[in-house]
């Protein structure tokens, strides 16, 4: 039994099964697996699902580490649930992302999916409230597990629960684009947490506005109570003259980075050989810098095109500009992204024939998961470009202001959560603005060294304002005083 239980649908570890059928585990990291680290480990416990093979044999075997269960869910019941809900549904929707002439379409084939999705929540509220101490905080994250807070309030009264969401929250119309009686089991699920947390206020304020709760069994009303200095859902859960009122807390929680251990990462010996290489390719020349999964919200090709028009417009920076470019492949497994990954490969190379020239080759395109190329593209790092449509956060606007050698220009979409906290010391553009993009950029790499660097150092101090450790802690002392 634990007294802290974190669930979330990646876990801390994963596994593999070697060829002669012993498994190996690999941890990972990130920013929940740090903060939960300032909880003991004898005190808390991490359910988490078997994502793959390797995962399912251990759960088969009773391998486990320390202090983490995993959830060997059917095969098909995930797939439904994960890539048929979560990424092509949820994700879709908090980020604004429909190609509405065509989609959304909720047919029978998504009511299937979405039965499965509501049974891999049962899954997790199931096992949370079969190894919660009495009374226990558990931490639910993201859109994957929507539905546990209301399931593991029906099933455990008793306990404190949390939720956060690491991605935007859909604004009040492209939210009811939903079905009206999955947007009420939606919110049922959301509303059953005694704190809902989110990156920034313009996502906490997208829930309160769309939080309008009707499922037979109550209402729900934004709720700001006068005279106090944090906000709220109130609800009634149940029905009749049993019928109990309650009021979910809604907080933000801005996630920023350890400075210190992004600062050791960055100089390990191999980043250092990595930071050699790329100081061969690019030259005295300038560098932007842009790190991302290939994910349809991260805008790459925009960025791509603004870069194109740089060259475009300010002939004088060609040949003394380099784009270092990081498109790490993500969901492969949907045509969608594999359609995205190649038109960002396809549209590099286009860029590269028309300006490129013997000696200079105008943008350097790393399609791989290279964490030691990106930590080294960072320290190198004249100018970063962070334009998504939408993002939760963005923790790539604030890493490189706090590795950077030289000092960054930050130019900074104002659709990431990031902005709300950096905005002051970047420069801000419109996602979808090409051309105001491209004079950003032109605006980044005439900055002189002294403005650049004093902007670099105010963005440091607010991307480590709220390191991981420190992030988990409030939210978890927020849950016990709730």
């Amino acid at each position: 039994m634990a007294s802290v239980l974190v669930a979330s649908n990646r876990g801390p570890v994963s596994y593999s099964v070697r060829d002669d059928g012993s498994l190996s585990a690999r941890r990972g990291g990130g920013g929940l697996v740090s903060g939960l680290s300032a909880v003991s480990s004898e005190d808390s416990l991490w359910v988490c699902a078997a994502l793959g093979a390797g995962d399912r044999e251990a759960v088969r075997r009773g391998v486990a580490e320390p202090g983490v269960r995993m959830l060997d869910i059917d095969p098909e019941v995930y797939a439904d649930a994960y890539n048929g809900i979560a990424n092509s549904v949820l994700w879709f929707l908090h980020h604004h992302l429909y190609d509405i002439p065509r989609e959304p379409v909720f047919d029978a084939a998504f009511r299937r999916r979405w039965a499965s999705y509501r049974a891999y929540n049962r899954a997790f509220a199931e096992a949370l409230a079969a190894a919660a101490d009495e009374g226990a905080a558990v931490l639910v994250q993201d859109y994957h597990l929507a539905l546990v807070p209301g399931m593991l309030r029906e099933l455990r009264p008793d306990l404190r629960i949390g939720h956060f969401t690491h991605t935007p929250w859909a604004e009040p119309g492209y939210l009811r684009m939903l079905p009206e009686d999955i947007l009420q089991e939606l919110l049922w699920g959301m509303l059953g947490a005694d704190e809902l947390g989110f990156h920034t206020a313009m996502w906490s304020g997208a829930f309160m506005q769309g939080a309008s709760f009707d499922n037979e069994s109550g209402t729900a009303v934004p709720y700001f109570p006068a005279g106090t200095a944090w906000r709220g859902v109130e609800h009634r859960r149940g029905s009749g003259p049993g019928a109990q009122k309650r009021v979910t807390n809604v907080s933000v929680h801005p996630l920023g980075v350890d400075g210190d251990d992004l600062r050791a990462l960055a100089h390990r010996p191999e980043v250092d050989a990595r930071l050699a290489r790329l100081h061969a390719e690019v030259g005295d020349r300038k560098t932007i810098v842009r790190v991302d999964r290939t994910e349809l919200s991260k805008n790459i090709l925009r960025g791509l095109m603004a870069y194109r028009e740089l060259l475009t417009t300010h002939p004088e920076w060609r040949d003394r500009v380099v784009h270092l470019a990081s498109a790490y492949p993500s969901r492969q497994d949907l045509e969608s992204y594999r359609a995205y990954t190649a038109s960002v490969v396809a549209l590099a190379e286009e860029i590269n024939a028309e300006f490129g020239t013997a000696d200079w080759q105008p943008v350097l395109l790393s399609v791989e998961d290279d964490f030691t190329r990106s930590l080294a593209a960072y320290r190198l790092a004249d100018v970063a470009l962070v334009n998504p449509v939408r993002d939760g956060m963005n923790l790539v606007a604030k890493e490189i202001p706090v590795v950077s050698e030289a000092g960054c220009a930050l130019v900074l979409s104002r659709g990431a959560g990031a902005y709300e906290e950096l905005h002051a010391d970047a420069l801000p553009v419109n996602p979808f603005d090409i051309t105001a993009t491209a004079d950003a950029l032109h605006h980044a790499l005439s900055m002189p060294p002294a403005e650049r660097a004093d902007r670099t150092k105010r963005l440091a101090a607010a991307a480590t304002a709220l390191p991981p450790q420190r992030w988990f802690l409030n939210q978890l002392e927020a849950l016990r005083g709730s």
